[in-house]
């Protein structure tokens, strides 16, 4: 969902270093790479990026994930985080928290992935973090054109999963486990 690979961060990326791990040691078999309204990044970027890595994916629009976990053909969620916060809760890209409630509905792990970096201890759950709206254009037009009348349109670009819905915290200093208020110090204190 959306880009957490090398395009968007830094080397092998957050959730593309996994990926391109798993890829290596053949425990990834497909990918499934949602486009992510309304500006497709998951089609632009990470589409782009683990096809030329020669991972094998399919790209499919990020309403069809919901059937594609009922069809019993997703085993886990992995996706990126824009900052995390103490309780576990986290913004990622909008759609996420869809994914995260689809996943848990149909009994698939799901996984956040971050470096140290994201996770803000000092915000104590997932209502504190500021939501970023973005221009309307992003939702009237696709690639330049029109594709709507001129209405009022709501875009925040980011939407919180609460921890309840996490797996794991996969980080750059190992994976965070529930319950993540208490593991998420532990993992600053370097006790994980």
């Amino acid at each position: 969902h959306c880009n957490a690979g090398s395009l968007a961060t830094v080397q092998l990326g957050t959730v593309g270093a996994v990926l391109r791990v798993m890829h290596k040691d053949e425990t990834l078999k497909l990918l499934w790479v949602d486009e992510t309204r309304p500006v497709l990044q998951g089609a632009r970027l990470s589409a782009w990026e683990y096809h030329y890595d020669g991972i094998p994916l399919k790209l499919i629009t990020d309403n069809m994930a919901g059937f594609v976990m009922q069809q019993g053909k997703v085993d886990a969620i992995i996706v990126g985080a824009d900052r995390i916060v103490a309780n576990g809760d986290f913004a990622n890209k909008i759609g996420t928290y869809t994914l995260a409630v689809l996943a848990k509905e149909h009994g698939i792990p799901f996984f956040t992935v971050a470096p140290l970096s994201t996770i803000d201890l000092s915000l104590k759950s997932g209502n504190e973090i500021p939501i970023e709206e973005r221009k309307p254009e992003e939702v009237l037009t696709c690639g330049g054109c029109k594709i709507a009348p001129d209405v009022d349109v709501y875009n925040p670009a980011f939407d919180v999963t609460p921890h309840k819905y996490l797996t794991g915290i996969i980080t750059d200093r190992g994976v965070v486990w529930p319950p993540f208020e208490r593991n998420l110090k532990r993992l600053f204190k370097g006790q994980l």
